[in-house]
C-alpha cells in the first residue's frame, strides 16, 4: 500500500504543475483552453532541451518558455484584440498538437535525460510518511510545493487577495487602483509557465522519453481538475492525485480482467468527468451552505469574472 501511494504522488506531478497553474491563471479571469496542445508542446520542448543540452533544468526552462508563450497569445488575444479566449485557446490546442507531431519527428523514441531521484535525508526514513512524501525526486517535491505555495498566495497575502478581486470583479479591482489587464498578462504568463513545467515533467519524469501524443488528453483532465477543485491549488493537487489512483487502480485490474485489459487505462479518464459532473450538482452547493465546516471541500462557485473580457472606462 505504501508503496501504491508513493506512486501516486509521483505520477500525478506533471498534472499538478498544470493544474496549479490553470487555477492561478482562471482565478484571474483568464480561460487558458490550449492546455491540451500546450502539454503535448511542452513534454517535447522539455525532453529536446534536455537531450540537446544535456540538462534537465534546460528542458524544464524551455518548456516554460513554450507554456508561457502560448498562454501568452491567449492573454493577449482577448486583452488587445477583443477576442474570445474559449475560441483562441481551442484553436490554439490544435495548433500545439500539430507543432508537437511535426516537430518531434526527431525526437520519437530516443534515449535522454531524465529527472534523478533524490530521497531527502532523514525524513525519506520515516515510517509510511517517508516512503510516501519524501523518496522520490525534485520534481515531484516541487510540485507539492507549488500547490502549498499558490494556495498560501491567494490566501494569505495582499498581491493575492489582489488577482482574487481581478479575477471575480474587475471594474471594482479596477475602481481600487488595480491595473486589471496588467495583472491577467502576468498571472496568465505565469500559470502557463507552470503548465509547460507540467508538460517537461511527463517527459522527463512520469512516461520518460517523447512519443506522438505522448500526453494527449491529460491537458483536459488538467481543465476538469480546476474545476473539481473549486480553482483552489490543494484542491486540485487532491484532485490530481485522485485522478492518478484511478489510472493505478486500472493498471492493477488488467491481469484480473484480461477481455477488457485494453479498455481499462482509459477507464480514469470519463470517471474523472463523471466526478466532475456529480460535484457541479446544486445538492453539493446546499451541503456546502448547510455545513460551513464543509465549505472549502466543496465550494465550487466559478470566478465572477471568468473570461470576460475588461475596458478600461467601460
Amino acid at each position: 500500500m505504501t508503496i501504491t501511494l508513493a506512486a501516486i504522488v509521483a505520477a500525478a506531478a506533471p498534472l499538478v504543475f498544470a493544474s496549479v497553474g490553470e487555477t492561478l491563471t482562471e482565478r484571474v479571469g483568464v480561460v487558458n483552453l490550449s492546455l491540451d496542445g500546450s502539454i503535448l508542446l511542452c513534454a517535447l520542448a522539455g525532453f529536446a532541451g534536455a537531450v540537446t543540452t544535456g540538462s534537465v533544468l534546460v528542458g524544464y526552462a524551455a518548456a516554460a518558455v513554450v507554456g508561457a508563450t502560448i498562454a501568452g497569445i491567449v492573454a493577449a488575444s482577448s486583452i488587445s484584440l477583443g477576442l474570445n479566449q474559449i475560441a483562441v485557446g481551442f484553436v490554439l490546442t490544435i495548433l500545439a498538437a500539430e507543432l508537437s507531431s511535426f516537430l518531434g519527428g526527431d525526437f520519437v523514441r530516443i534515449p535522454g535525460e531524465a529527472v534523478p531521484a533524490w530521497p531527502i535525508p532523514g525524513l525519506s526514513q520515516i515510517p509510511v510518511l517517508g516512503e510516501i512524501l519524501f523518496d522520490h525526486n525534485a520534481s515531484v517535491y516541487a510540485s507539492i510545493l507549488v500547490a502549498m505555495a499558490a494556495w498560501w498566495f491567494l490566501y494569505r497575502t495582499r498581491p493575492g487577495l489582489e488577482l482574487q478581486a481581478v479575477g471575480e470583479r474587475p471594474e471594482a479591482a479596477f475602481a481600487r487602483g488595480i491595473d486589471v489587464n496588467r495583472l491577467r498578462m502576468a498571472y496568465t504568463l505565469l500559470g502557463g509557465a507552470l503548465v509547460g513545467i507540467g508538460g517537461a515533467a511527463f517527459s522527463l519524469d512520469v512516461k520518460f522519453g517523447w512519443s506522438e501524443g505522448h500526453t494527449t488528453n491529460f491537458g483536459w483532465i488538467a481543465l476538469a481538475i480546476v474545476i473539481f477543485g473549486g480553482w483552489d491549488p490543494i484542491r486540485a493537487m487532491v484532485g490530481c492525485w485522485v485522478f492518478g489512483a484511478l489510472q493505478i487502480l486500472a493498471l492493477r485490474l488488467q491481469p484480473t480482467f484480461p477481455g477488457v485489459a485494453q479498455i481499462l487505462p482509459i477507464i480514469p479518464f470519463p470517471l474523472m468527468i463523471l466526478t466532475l459532473v456529480v460535484v457541479q450538482r446544486p445538492a453539493f452547493a446546499s451541503v456546502s451552505d448547510r455545513r460551513p465546516s464543509l465549505r472549502w471541500l466543496l465550494r465550487n462557485d466559478p470566478p465572477g469574472g471568468l473570461a470576460e473580457r475588461f475596458v478600461s472606462g467601460s
